[in-house]
């Protein structure tokens, strides 16, 4: 097993120790920043691993039967009448789909199904550049964010759209009915959010936004599909194909303390500070999961810019005329050691159209948030990312994917998240969140969403090698994905990234720590005394491998049989009435991994 970069930042949660993420193996495709291993998607029953080769242009599969020596099996040529480029591949059922590009992109794009061997099934007719691909947790639909970005030239501009394909009687010959597409025709610019964006050269709304990525919720009921340059989350009713709301996402304040950032690529130095900059979220990548009975959206704020011909938004503060009364500070600000060399946007600064700018509006968050299922923030991570690694790598703080460089980044999005997951291990919720600047993934415990608690962060990257060499590790993970115990060839928690600009893949194991839980078995009275309450609890609901159990009471007079009470199910006997007592139960597994868990009864007497 390769050894990786792994730190547990903060230890104040017993359950945090113990996570751990070892890298079990991967694939090189050898090929540097041409998009030869972006996407990729995993099929249980034939442990084989599917990913977009943009380089040649392919989608690969591999047999990880054995994920420290993965096999190539066949690569998947997309047939010339469909386009060139498969953007995004998705497997369920032993149903490979695989969303695919028109050549001009601006045309309707295709999805095309085949058995997890290569054989072609079906195809159908989709929106303009399909860029994501998913299946329903149901396995009834497959849908798809059509971005529909304009030409190079910004002559021609396609409606963005959501795809729904029915896929629940088969695809093998499947025809042009089984599909609807979602449009976002019914919507007017002046009934938006005065946050989401509608800024392209005399687009319409439906022209405007552009779908990236797509998240449905648990019950397979509601898509989420984030739009990233409009900094806005589209919530769709899958069974009457309409978007319902268009939530936007607001600004984040980065004049706000635990909001700062590093602005400049030019200081010659880590400086995080709060500036008088509005975050756009921007979200790339989202995930739906459910805890404590609520569904709940999670999103890596990446941040994005179009740049079509002589359509540019980009511009640095320095070339920027800033209000007098807005920045009072404005010479200094512009000076490349403070705000000068941030790109933002230049497009929603102005709001008084004097020609100034009002307010600076920066691309993505640096951050990952946590939403309600109608588009409300609950939890943002703030500048805990540049924290991280002002703390523990500064020598190659916000570094590029392309090079080593310290800084480099700091001017333009940071360590930029770009890719999240959601995956239940041990009885607990992770969030793994890929960087694409840094590498690597955070992860935290998102089990309670309102208070998500950093766990770790791990990369396979390597700063003593040479990334335009490929000798620099794996490099800006563009597609990420986990697999359960259950589904694993290892019959361990993996994790999987899919890394652009190094054109690798690469497979993680993870461990994770027990969960303890206490489940009440019966409360009931005994008949060998008045004053006598007995209780059977039962831990045996813990999740782990090769646990033990230690019981505690505390809080008066008690007994528990067992007495050894090293046991998944005892019985608590209290002789002290109008008392709190409290139970607790700690696990350990075989690796040494503790948690946890408590419960306090009153006991009144009778």
């Amino acid at each position: 097993m390769q050894k990786i970069l792994l730190c547990a930042l903060c230890a104040a949660s017993v359950f945090a120790q113990g996570f751990k993420i070892e890298k079990l193996g991967g694939v090189s495709t050898g090929v540097f920043d041409q998009g030869a291993a972006e996407i990729a998607a995993y099929d249980p029953a034939t442990k084989r691993l599917f990913f977009t080769n943009a380089f040649v242009p392919a989608i690969e599969a591999m047999d990880i039967s054995n994920p420290a020596k993965p096999v190539a099996v066949f690569r998947i040529f997309i047939p010339a009448i469909y386009g060139k480029v498969a953007n995004s591949v998705a497997v369920k059922n032993g149903i490979l789909a695989v969303a695919v590009e028109a050549d001009p992109k601006t045309n309707p794009g295709s999805v095309l199904f085949y058995d997890t061997t290569g054989n072609l099934q079906g195809a159908v007719r989709v929106g303009a550049q399909p860029d994501m691909i998913t299946f329903t947790p149901d396995g009834k639909y497959v849908m798809t964010a059509n971005e529909g970005e304009p030409s190079l030239n910004y002559k021609e501009d396609p409606e963005g759209s959501v795809s729904i394909i029915d896929v629940s009687n088969g695809v093998i010959g499947i025809g042009q009915s089984a599909v609807r597409t979602a449009d976002f025709k019914a919507f007017k610019k002046e009934d938006l959010d005065a946050s989401i964006r509608i800024y392209g050269r005399n687009a319409s709304v439906a022209q405007d936004l552009e779908p990236e990525f797509i998240a449905v919720a648990p019950d397979s009921k509601t898509a989420f599909v984030t739009l990233q340059e409009n900094n806005a989350i589209g919530i769709l009713d899958i069974a009457s194909g309409k978007f319902t709301k268009l939530a936007g996402l607001g600004f984040k304040d980065h004049s706000k303390a635990g909001n700062g950032f590093d602005a400049s690529d030019r200081d010659n130095a880590i400086n995080i500070a709060n500036w008088p900059v509005l975050g756009m979220y921007q979200p790339d990548g989202i995930a739906a999961f459910q805890a404590k009975g609520k569904t709940w959206l999670i999103t890596a704020n990446e941040g994005d810019a179009r740049d079509w011909g002589d359509f540019a938004e980009e511009a640095r503060v320095s070339t920027l005329t800033l209000d007098a009364r807005a920045f009072p500070n404005g010479a200094a600000l512009k000076g490349n050691a403070q705000l000068g060399r941030l790109t933002v946007t230049k497009f929603g600064g102005d709001t008084d159209g004097d020609g100034d700018e009002d307010r600076l509006l920066v691309l993505g968050g640096r951050s990952f948030s946590i939403w309600d299922a109608a588009g409300k923030l609950v939890w943002d991570s703030g500048d805990q990312f540049e924290r991280y690694f002002e703390k523990n790598l500064p020598d190659n703080f916000n570094a590029s994917s392309t090079n080593n460089t310290k800084d480099d980044r700091s001017d333009n999005k940071g360590p930029e998240p770009e890719g999240v997951v959601v995956s239940e291990i041990n009885g607990k919720l992770y969030a793994f969140i890929g960087l694409e600047r840094m590498g690597g993934v955070m992860v935290y415990d998102v089990t309670d969403p309102e208070k998500p608690v950093f766990v770790t962060y791990a990369s396979s990257r390597d700063f003593k090698g040479n990334p335009t060499a490929v000798t620099g590790g794996d490099l800006a993970p563009e597609g990420i994905l986990t697999i359960s115990a259950a589904d694993s060839p290892t019959k361990q928690p993996m994790l999987v990234l899919a890394n652009e600009t190094s054109g690798t893949i690469a497979l993680y194991g993870i461990t994770a720590p027990a969960a303890a839980t206490v489940t009440e078995a019966k409360i009931a009275p005994t008949d060998r005394s008045t004053t006598l309450f007995e209780m059977t609890l039962d831990g045996a609901a813990s999740v782990g491998t090769g646990l033990t159990y230690k019981w505690k009471v505390s809080g008066g007079s008690s007994g528990i049989f067992p007495a050894s009470a090293d046991t998944p199910k005892i019985t608590v006997q209290f002789a002290q009435a109008y008392t709190d007592y409290v139970i607790e139960l700690t696990v350990t597994d075989a690796a040494g991994n503790s948690s946890t868990t408590s419960r306090t009864v009153s006991y009144v007497g009778r």
